[in-house]
């Protein structure tokens, strides 16, 4: 429906008036009351609301409460005014343009107002209401954030509101995502939809994170069917939206969940507002606005959001579209991390592959995983044996212990050739505290047209990935002509197995992404800088990998790439903002408990780990990259004062205070 701009002017008191008379012929109130919060409306039987009440607690995002009533109250003081009038003509009652009644679950009808049902109460001659033996007495009203309440400021901000602009609805959708339960409520996430250029995403996700009671910064940006959505073009509620070229869907927590909840929860009776058809306000819509609530400690007040806590949006994967949000503060640092590990003491002139945010979206990338392949391995030395180097180990199990703390499944993937040393490595990491817990040590072998993708999903089925994260780490990466080559240009593919084909294969596999760290580009996962390979670094035209990685870090050592990893994920499990969205809004938002933070803090890169790991390697024969010399020593490079001075600066960078970081 077309709104007339004499609607849209009208203050939310007005509009109020205009349902109350029911002349006013609106049904959807989005994009009317620009700059005011709108709220969802939930209806319940007294004895359920301790319940509901812990439910919203669970799940902020999608049931931020603004106002819990008394039982029987049908105003509310600290959302609107005029709210102490006679019950003949009670603002809940009235004031919305339409409601919903439910009974035992079921939707039985939409209407205009509820006053019949206080009226048959007071008239029934026992005081009871007709309706199931409740007494309206009995029943408590919640009032929950709605998303409509930011789309003026989405609007000011150059966010094109595409439901406003079509004349509709937005789309609300039921996801696969369970709510947390609380008592006897649980049902799943119900999102709003709204498609959003991508160039305008950023001030998308700024506007409503400001406003944290009308659900607060998307949960989903991307992808719907990361949702268990499977098809945008039928919504479970609201209409259908067209999204325009460009656009990108965005995913807000809706308080529908709470429709959901009534329904999965089958109450006698119970009421709600119709979905898009929202109680109006007086509270504006500001970062500074607050909400003077009674003494009463159920009720819900504004908390201004701490600025430094804005998340931006950065794109992480075309397959599946996903994009991520963290905070300002902690790309910053990801990026600080980024500018330290791209020194070149060594004088190899790697700054020309350096590409910034590498490091920021392959992190991202594997926050959002949940079961990661890395691989390691350079046989560069093929006179000697073992051939390996000590570049590349280290930081591969770097970054395995940190995933392991945060809850990863890791496999490590390697060499026929290698499997008994690299298990024994693993063990002794574990015996010594390098690595927190032993993991799995595969092989994979060519043996047939399928071979890849039998390995990377179950079935070989590319529907059922076995990993979503693939990451080479100073592994030696196929050339172009099928050969494996050191920086000298020496063919050593005699000693490498074809694990390159897994990084091939991954590229058809939606949810797959791959990252590749290296310091020469000869490396698995280079490919993706081929040219500037082949053009700028010496014997580039033969050494070049010709297999890309989704990302391509690129280090002054590989090893300071895996510890830049290791850390970029602390910094995004500390980081509020990246937490929520991982979370998709679910559980109440605090900080980590300590135990936890001190467990990621434990597996942290250190220099006495990677001092002890290297001696480690060094005793197992196991020699310099650039030398071949059996010391404690990286590519030429002494770990003191060199390695041990990189991983105190990372360390500096990633524990820059000691309470979370924002």
């Amino acid at each position: 429906m077309e709104l007339s701009g004499d609607l849209k002017c009208l203050s939310p008191a007005e509009l109020r008036l205009l349902f109350r008379r029911n002349d006013s012929g609106i049904i959807k109130t989005t994009g009317l009351a620009e700059g005011y919060m709108q709220a969802n409306v939930a209806i319940l039987p007294n004895h359920l609301a301790d319940d509901f009440e812990a439910f919203c607690q669970s799940n902020p995002a999608s049931l931020p409460l603004l106002y819990r009533s008394q039982s029987g109250e049908t105003s509310c003081p600290p959302l609107a005014r005029h709210a102490d009038i006679s019950p003949a003509d009670t603002l809940l009652m009235t004031d919305m343009s339409q409601y919903c009644v439910y009974e035992k679950g079921q939707l039985m009808k939409t209407v205009s107002s509820l006053q019949s049902y206080t009226d048959q109460a007071r008239n029934a001659s026992d005081q009871q209401d007709v309706h199931h033996g409740h007494q309206w007495s009995d029943m408590v009203c919640f009032y929950l954030g709605c998303s409509f309440g930011f789309e003026g400021r989405l609007k000011t901000s150059g966010v094109p509101i595409r439901n406003v602009e079509q004349g509709r609805n937005v789309s609300m959708y039921r996801t696969a995502v369970p709510c947390i339960p609380a008592g006897v409520f649980s049902c799943p996430v119900v999102v709003s939809m709204r498609p959003v250029p991508a160039e305008k995403l950023d001030a998308a996700v700024e506007v409503s994170h400001l406003s944290p009671l009308s659900h607060g910064a998307p949960i989903h940006i991307g992808e719907p069917a990361v949702l268990g959505i499977l098809d945008l073009c039928r919504p479970d509620y609201g209409d259908r939206l067209e999204l325009q070229p460009g656009d990108v869907p965005v995913f807000w927590a809706c308080g529908v969940t709470a429709i959901q909840a009534i329904r999965s929860t089958k109450p006698s009776l119970a009421f709600s507002h119709s979905p898009g058809s929202m109680f109006l306000t007086d509270i504006p819509d500001s970062p500074t606005s607050t909400i003077s609530t009674p003494s009463d400690s159920r009720n819900t007040p504004y908390i201004e959001p701490n600025p430094g806590l804005i998340p931006l949006c950065i794109l992480v994967s075309h397959k599946p579209l996903l994009y991520s949000l963290a905070s300002q503060r902690a790309v910053s640092r990801i990026r600080d991390l980024e500018k330290i590990i791209g020194e070149d003491p060594g004088q190899r002139g790697i700054q020309v592959l350096c590409t910034q945010d590498e490091l920021l979206r392959s992190s991202l990338a594997l926050s959002h995983s949940s079961s990661v392949a890395i691989t390691t391995g350079f046989p560069t030395h093929y006179m000697h044996s073992p051939p390996d180097v000590t570049d590349g180990p280290p930081g591969a199990i770097a970054m395995a212990t940190m995933l392991l703390s945060l809850g990863k499944q890791v496999t490590m993937v390697t060499d026929r050739r290698a499997l008994e040393m690299n298990q024994a490595l693993i063990d002794e990491a574990v015996k010594t505290g390098v690595l927190k817990t032993a993991i799995p040590l595969v092989t994979f072998e060519d043996c047939g047209p399928d071979a890849a993708l039998h390995f990377l999903c179950h079935h070989g089925d590319p529907s059922k990935p076995r990993y979503d994260h693939l990451v080479a780490i100073e592994r030696s990466g196929r050339a172009e002509d099928g050969n494996y080559y050191n920086m000298r240009g020496v063919n050593i593919k005699h000693l490498v197995d074809p694990i390159d084909d897994l990084f091939i294969a991954a590229k058809d596999i939606p949810g797959i992404i791959t990252t590749g760290i290296g310091d020469g580009g000869n490396e698995l996962g280079m490919g993706k800088l081929k040219e500037t390979v082949k053009n700028l670094m010496p014997n580039g035209t033969l050494i070049a990998c010709d297999v890309p990685a989704d990302y391509a870090i690129t280090a002054g050592v590989s090893n300071w790439g895996g510890y830049a990893v290791a850390c970029g994920l602390y910094l995004l499990h500390t980081c509020p903002s990246h937490q929520r969205y991982l979370k998709k809004g679910l559980g109440e938002e605090t900080p980590a408990p300590q135990e936890q933070l001190r467990d990621w803090i434990a597996n942290l890169p250190s220099v006495d780990k990677e001092e002890s790991f290297l001696s480690t390697l060094v005793r197992f024969g196991i020699r310099s990259g650039k030398t071949a010399h059996l010391a404690m020593e990286v590519d030429g490079l002494t770990f003191h004062p060199t390695h041990s001075d990189i991983i105190t600066r990372l360390l500096e960078v990633t524990q820059g205070s000691t309470s979370q970081n924002p």
